[in-house]
């Protein structure tokens, strides 16, 4: 497996930004969506065709695994290879990958990468990995270039094979009030509680756009050590 290559492997950023609905705790460069993508979300669909998901948000770093050929690409969000990064967290990620080359390799396509939150490192939340099986990584999208894949087909590929975020409602929309408390608890164990939740939006077979809401009392990043003056803390070393 290639881990590292001369620029971006595909060339792109791994995954894009996620736009908050009203209310959701803005960081400092994020943005909100429009105001008929938040009702769409919350109150009401535009007919029929409009399917609605939501699943509980989790709190770490945004990676990915892109398959070409035969080679696996383990990457940061913002594309480049992980083993690249000088950070520890984005370093066991690209080792963790190479561990697990072969559920990589079953699970996507020439040309496919999978998205997910890489939980090793406290961001602004703590996980139990252990009580989550042992798994680090929690798989929510299959791309390719800008193209997601509908949930039910990704969830028909990743199912039995990686960990994914709890599945809080499937098809009419659902208030932010009533997301929260559907998300009782994490899939992966929590001390601090939830985060927050996502909203998927797809028509006719295509996911039109994702939307988000952070609990307003979320800080980010509490747990590295710039912020909190601590070491860091860990969820999963190998």
């Amino acid at each position: 497996m290639a881990d590292q290559l001369p620029g971006k492997p595909l060339g792109i950023k791994a995954y894009g930004s996620i736009g908050h609905l009203p209310n959701s705790r803005l960081g400092p460069s994020d943005s909100s969506v429009p105001e008929g993508q938040a009702a769409i979300c919350c109150a009401r669909v535009r007919d029929k065709h409009d399917v609605v998901i939501v699943q509980e948000k989790l709190d770490g770093s945004c990676v990915a695994v892109a398959r070409i050929g035969d080679q696996l690409h383990a990457l940061g969000r913002a594309g480049w290879p992980a083993q690249s990064s000088p950070h520890r967290q984005h370093q066991l990620f690209a080792y963790w990958v190479r561990l697990n080359a072969h559920r990589f390799l079953s699970t996507l396509e020439d040309g496919e990468r999978i998205v997910g939150e890489w939980l090793a490192q406290a961001h602004g939340t703590r996980y139990d990995i252990a009580a989550a099986g042992g798994e680090p990584f929690g798989a929510f999208d299959i791309m390719q270039g800008q193209a997601r894949l509908p949930y039910r087909d990704f969830e028909a590929r990743v199912g039995g094979v990686f960990a994914t975020p709890h599945l809080l409602s499937y098809g009419p929309p659902v208030s932010v009030a009533d997301a929260v408390r559907m998300h009782q608890a994490n899939r992966w164990p929590s001390p601090d509680g939830i985060e927050g939740v996502v909203y998927r939006v797809e028509r006719k077979g295509k996911v039109e756009f994702l939307a988000k809401y952070v609990l307003p009392d979320k800080v980010d990043g509490r747990y590295f050590p710039e912020i909190s003056g601590q070491p860091e803390v860990w969820n999963w070393q190998p």
